[in-house]
C-alpha cells in the first residue's frame, strides 16, 4: 500500500475490526496491558503500520526488547510519519506519540532506549499491523 492509497477507517470500522478494547487505544488514549499484545514479544520482519489508516510508522529492524511488555522501537520509519506531543495526564509529564496521518493514539516515547538514538517508542499493539516483507 502507498502513501496515495491511506484511507482513514470510520469510527464503526474501527470497533469492527479492533474491538472495543483497540478502538479504546487508538480513539480515546488508552493502553493496554504490558506482555499482553500480539506484537510486544514478535520478532518478525516487515513495516509496522498504523492500525487505523495504514500509514508506515516503524521498521521492525528498529524494534528491541525493551523488557517494558510493548513493542519498542529506537526510530520511526521516517520523519514526518509520526507526531509528538506533551501529555500531562495520570499526573506525569509523558509525551505521546500519534500517527501523524490520522492521529491515532499509538503510545508514548521515552528517553531511554538504546543507541543510536537513545529513545524508546513505546507503542501500543493495537494501534500496529505489521506487513511482512512477503506482503509487499
Amino acid at each position: 500500500m502507498t502513501d496515495k492509497e491511506i484511507r482513514i477507517k470510520s469510527d464503526e470500522e474501527l470497533r469492527r475490526s479492533l474491538g472495543e478494547d483497540g478502538f479504546r487505544i487508538v480513539r480515546q488514549k488508552g493502553t493496554e496491558r504490558a506482555f499482553t499484545g500480539r506484537y510486544w514479544n514478535c520478532k518478525s520482519p516487515g513495516i509496522y503500520r498504523c492500525s487505523v489508516c495504514s500509514n508506515p510508522l516503524f521498521d521492525a529492524g528498529t524494534k528491541y526488547d525493551s523488557g517494558s511488555g510493548w513493542p519498542s522501537f529506537w526510530q520511526p520509519v521516517a520523519a514526518g510519519k509520526v507526531r509528538e506531543e506533551a501529555d500531562f495526564s495520570h499526573g506525569m509529564q509523558r509525551v505521546e506519540v500519534l500517527c501523524a496521518h490520522c492521529l491515532a493514539h499509538l503510545g508514548h516515547v521515552f528517553p531511554d532506549g538504546p543507541e543510536p538514538t537513545g529513545l524508546r517508542y513505546c507503542i501500543n499493539s493495537a494501534s500496529l499491523e505489521l506487513e511482512s516483507p512477503q506482503s509487499v
